[in-house]
């Protein structure tokens, strides 16, 4: 008569561990997808506003299933990167902290979610548009080079996440069949993922001092005053690009009002420059940029005067 209590008990409590680890490896897979930086793939929308389609409803859904995949691809070559470093990260003072790094998420949860994910992006980015869809899997492809070469050849490793920004604008532009997006932004973009880029390079340089190349090899090829050298020329050029950009665009209103978001732009990168040289910050650009009120409120009043420019001052 006290088996059967005894049996049901057993049960009972494998079926509460059971529910107990499914939900702990779902959280440290949602961990591991890097949720928080998703906010990159905000920039998708960059051709639905500044194509002035911001107002249309089918451009607009567009652009939001756009930046879900994004998401979705992004969270997938995250957690390759993860992959691939699991042994540099359990060294890192930080990153050890990661799902994986830590033994928190099995390797095997981390590929099969890996490849689920990027098939539920190339699945939802053809269902939009076929173009959509190449560009998706050249931006997924080109991590795989990241991840297992390329971020070991000095110059190319920041081209290529420069790269992956430019990418996510074009995805915005194609699903929103641009007519008046000016190329420009093309180049703006491009020159200040640079900046944010070869920021993180020497911002980890700084930060790891000795210890750097051994959790990421490639800054062994870096040092503090080329990164400076660097940061410094693509800055400038952000600033001309963006400028040429403001009296130049044919699809910008002809009042030249455009122009005046220029020092929001200038002040943005100098405040960067300022965190990365002199606070020693920009590890975790995407973070710095919610935590550093001077930042965030310099990129809200540029969008919010963009928008008002670039919707209301037609005349």
């Amino acid at each position: 008569m006290t088996t059967a209590p005894s049996s049901q008990g057993e049960i009972q409590t494998d079926a509460v561990q059971t529910k107990s680890s499914l939900g702990f490896t779902l959280r440290e897979l949602w961990r591991a997808m890097r949720p928080r930086q998703w906010s990159k793939n905000l920039i998708v929308f960059a051709a639905l506003v500044f194509d002035v389609k911001f107002m249309q409803p089918q451009p607009l859904m567009r652009t939001v299933g756009a930046f879900v995949i994004f998401c979705l691809v992004s969270s997938s070559v995250y957690l390759l990167n993860d992959l691939v470093d699991i042994e540099k990260d359990r060294a890192h003072p930080t990153k050890r902290n990661r799902p994986l790094a830590s033994g928190a998420l099995s390797p095997w949860v981390a590929i099969a979610a890996m490849i689920g994910l990027l098939l539920m992006a190339l699945s939802a980015a053809f269902a939009l548009d076929w173009t959509l869809a190449a560009v998706t899997l050249l931006y997924f492809l080109t991590n795989v080079a990241y991840s297992f070469y390329l971020k070991h050849v000095v110059i190319v490793d920041a081209m290529i996440v420069a790269m992956g920004f430019v990418l996510r604008v074009l995805a915005g532009a194609i699903v929103v069949q641009v007519e008046r997006f000016s190329p420009w932004l093309y180049v703006c973009v491009t020159f200040i993922a640079l900046v944010i880029a070869l920021g993180k390079r020497r911002a980890e340089i700084t930060s790891l001092d000795k210890e750097a190349g051994n959790h990421r090899a490639i800054l062994d090829e870096y040092t503090v005053p080329l990164l400076d050298q660097l940061i410094g020329i693509m800055t400038a050029a952000t600033i001309v690009a963006y400028s040429l950009y403001t009296f130049s665009a044919e699809n910008l209103p002809k009042n030249d009002l455009m122009m005046l978001t220029i020092p929001f732009v200038v002040y943005f990168l100098f405040r960067y420059i300022y965190l990365v040289r002199v606070k020693e910050l920009g590890g975790s650009p995407d973070e710095l940029l919610f935590k550093d009120k001077h930042l965030f409120f310099t990129a809200i009043a540029w969008g919010l005067s963009s928008v008002a420019i670039l919707y209301f001052t037609h005349f």
